[in-house]
C-alpha cells in the first residue's frame, strides 16, 4: 500500500480494493523467503497458530482457530448431499499440505463420518469402500475412476458399488467422467475450485450452471496485466481477499483464469487455465523454479523439460533430459532424478526420456501441459 501511496483509511468498500496491487503466488514466495516465515502477512505470533502447512513453492500456510475454511467446505459438501449418515473416503493428502485436514474438518462440520484414507493404495481403497459401505468419496475424479476400475476387477457389479456421492477438486472434472459416474454408477457428483492458501473459492451446485462463489471470500476477476476488475463474462485472473484474522491475504492472485457468469458476480465458470508457469499435476502444483532447484545438484544434466499428459484419465509426468555427459550411467541418473523430484516437489516422475543434445529449444517452457480434457 505504501508503494502506491495508499493508507488503510483509503479502503472503505470492495470497490476500493482495486487500488491495492495484486500479490501473486511468486511474490508471496519471495516475501516469505525474505521475511521468514510468513512474509509479514501473519497477524499473530507464529507459536500461537493451530497448524502450519507447507505447500509446493514452498509456501508456508498458516492456520489459526478461525472456521472460515471449514464453513466453506461444509457448505460445498452439503450442496451435493453429503451430511449425517454418510461414510466418506477422504483421499487427499494429510501431511504437509492442508487439503486432507481441511476437507476432513469440513466433512465433520457437515455431519459426515470421515475415513482418512489419503491418496494411493488403490487395492486397499477398494476394499475399504466395499467393507465399510462408504457412501461418499472426496478426491480427484481420476483417482475415483481408478478405484472403480479396481472394484470392477473384483467382479462387483456397478449397482453394488456403495459410493453414491462424490465431490472433486484439485483437477478438472471432464464430461466423460461425469457421464460415467452419474450415468453408469448413479452418483450425485459435484466439484469445487479451491487453493491451499484460500480454501474453497467456489463450488458446483448439482443441476445449476457455473460455480457458486463462497461467502467466505471476496472474489474478483481481474486483468492479469493491470490488476483491475474486468466485466462479467470476460476471462481474467482469480484474485481473492480473505476474512481470516490470523492470516489475512489481501488481493492474492491465484494465477488461475476464470470468468463471472452473472452480473451480480455470484457465480464463476470454474477453472479455465493458468496465467503463470506453474502446472497442477495429480492435485499438486509443479513450479519451474522448484523443478530446477530439485535437479540442480545432478551435474550430468544439460537441459530438462517436464511434459504432462493424460492417458486413460490419469496424469502422467515425463521428464525429457539432455545430458551434459553422454557417458553418464543412465540407470543411476534415472533413480537420482526421480528421487530428487519426489523429495523436493512431492511428485512422482513416471518416465525419464533421454533426448538428443539441443532437442529442447532454448526458449522452451520448462513445464509443458499437453493434457486434453475431453
Amino acid at each position: 500500500m505504501e508503494g502506491v501511496g495508499l493508507k488503510p483509511d483509503d479502503i472503505q468498500s470492495i470497490v476500493d480494493l482495486a487500488k491495492i496491487p495484486v500479490t501473486s503466488k511468486d511474490v508471496l514466495i519471495e516475501q516469505q523467503q525474505t521475511h521468514l516465515p510468513f512474509g509479514g502477512w501473519l497477524a499473530v505470533p507464529p507459536n500461537t497458530l493451530r497448524r502450519i502447512f507447507i505447500s509446493p513453492g514452498p509456501i508456508f500456510d498458516a492456520q489459526g482457530n478461525e472456521t472460515v475454511n471449514v464453513e466453506a467446505a461444509a457448505e460445498a459438501f452439503q450442496a451435493v448431499g453429503i451430511g449425517p449418515g454418510d461414510v466418506v473416503l477422504n483421499t487427499f493428502l494429510y501431511h504437509l499440505v492442508p487439503a486432507g485436514i481441511l476437507l476432513d474438518d469440513g466433512l465433520a462440520a457437515a455431519g459426515a463420518t470421515v475415513v482418512p484414507t489419503g491418496p494411493g493404495n488403490t487395492d486397499y481403497q477398494a476394499q475399504i469402500a466395499l467393507g465399510l459401505r462408504a457412501s461418499g468419496y472426496i478426491g480427484t475424479p481420476s483417482f475415483l475412476k481408478i478405484i472403480l476400475d479396481k472394484i470392477a476387477e473384483m467382479n462387483v457389479p456397478k449397482a453394488a458399488v456403495p459410493i453414491k456421492k462424490a465431490f472433486f477438486t484439485a483437477e478438472p472434472y471432464p464430461q466423460s467422467l461425469r457421464d460415467l459416474f452419474e450415468g453408469e454408477y448413479g452418483m450425485s457428483t459435484s466439484q469445487a475450485y479451491a487453493t491451499a492458501d484460500l480454501g474453497f473459492i467456489a463450488y458446483e451446485q448439482p443441476g445449476q450452471p457455473g460455480m457458486k462463489v463462497s461467502k467466505q471470500l471476496i472474489v474478483e476477476i481481474v486483468n492479469p496485466e493491470t490488476g483491475q476488475p474486468v466485466p462479467s463474462g470476460e476471462v481474467g485472473e482469480v484474485v481473492c481477499t480473505t476474512f481470516n484474522e490470523t492470516y489475512p491475504l489481501i488481493r492474492l492472485g491465484t494465477g488461475d483464469l476464470s470468468a463471472f457468469t452473472d452480473e451480480h458476480k455470484t457465480h464463476i465458470r470454474g477453472w479455465m487455465g493458468r496465467v503463470g508457469d506453474a502446472i497442477k499435476v495429480r492435485g499438486m502444483f509443479l513450479h519451474p523454479a522448484q523443478l530446477k532447484g530439485a535437479l540442480a545438484a545432478i551435474n550430468s544434466l544439460e537441459n530438462v523439460q517436464a511434459v504432462v499428459t493424460r492417458p486413460d484419465s490419469r496424469d502422467m509426468l515425463t521428464l525429457k533430459v539432455e545430458l551434459a555427459d553422454e557417458a553418464a550411467d543412465k540407470d543411476t541418473l534415472v533413480e537420482q532424478i526421480k528421487s530428487a523430484v519426489q523429495t523436493a516437489c512431492r511428485l512422482r516422475i513416471d518416465q525419464v526420456d533421454f533426448v538428443a543434445p539441443a532437442s529442447i529449444a532454448a526458449d522452451a517452457r520448462m513445464i509443458v501441459d499437453a493434457r486434453t480434457w475431453d
